[in-house]
């Protein structure tokens, strides 16, 4: 099969399924909300497992040197920071609202873009390879489920309705196409700077996981869930782990 097309499928796949986390909240929302904690344990493990047991390696297997490849990784992270304060930074002076309830628009920019990001990073993985494009599409649905339960939750609580919401996340979602198609195109071009892009990818997985997901993990204060979500954590890396072992082979 044409690698074009397994970009397509792979990255509606990506898209697709990271909105069953925002569906299962406008169908069983007390359901989605007690879950999105869990999804977000084992989305933190897949990311980290991806970064440093897929994306890293073969980024080094690609031919880039080890110093730049850790370069590459650190820039990643950078760009993700930045990025996260430059939006936190406008929000605060534009719409004279607290940070942690962002309006519509920022939701709505700023998902657009994490999504066209996710395109790109499934795109560059799939022109190194078949399996690792696999590995790095279910390490970004993992990670969007429980985002777009969040997403989802707050669109709703500022007044859209749920055919908007809907609406909204669809074209939104789209773009994770829309940056793997262009990327795939621009595939002669950046043949050569490869082992930098899944480098980058596995920055931004990192930064995610630690920066997002963690922490959201440590706020949890239900009794017996510690241990339940540290299980999960774990469980997402040895996935990663077990299919990338298992689509290698």
């Amino acid at each position: 099969m044409p690698i074009l097309v397994y970009i397509l499928i792979f990255s509606f796949i990506g898209s697709v399924v990271s909105l069953i986390g925002g569906l299962a909240l406008l169908i069983k929302e007390k359901l989605a909300l007690s879950v999105s904690h869990l999804i977000a344990s084992f989305a933190a493990g897949a990311l980290l497992g991806a970064a440093f047991l897929d994306l890293l390696p073969e980024a080094s297997m690609e031919g880039g040197k080890s110093g730049d490849i850790f370069l590459w990784a650190l820039g990643g992270m950078l760009a993700f920071f930045l990025l996260e304060r430059f939006v936190r930074w406008f929000h605060h002076h534009h719409e004279h609202l607290e940070v942690s309830k962002p309006t519509v628009s920022l939701i709505m920019v700023g998902d657009t873009i994490h999504n066209f990001i996710d395109g790109v990073a499934i795109a560059a993985t799939f022109l190194v390879s078949v399996p690792l494009g696999m590995v790095t599409t279910f390490a970004v649905a993992a990670h969007e489920i429980p985002q777009e339960i969040g997403d989802f939750g707050i669109l709703l609580h500022r007044g859209l309705s749920r055919k908007r919401v809907l609406i909204f996340n669809f074209v939104s979602a789209a773009a994770a196409i829309l940056g793997a198609v262009i990327t795939y195109f621009l595939g002669g071009l950046i043949v050569d700077v490869l082992p930098a892009l899944l480098a980058l990818t596995a920055g931004f997985f990192i930064y995610i996981a630690a920066s997002d997901l963690i922490p959201e993990i440590h706020e949890e204060k239900r009794k017996g869930f510690a241990f339940l979500e540290s299980l999960l954590l774990t469980g997402g890396v040895v996935a990663i782990w077990v299919s990338t072992a298992f689509l290698s082979g």
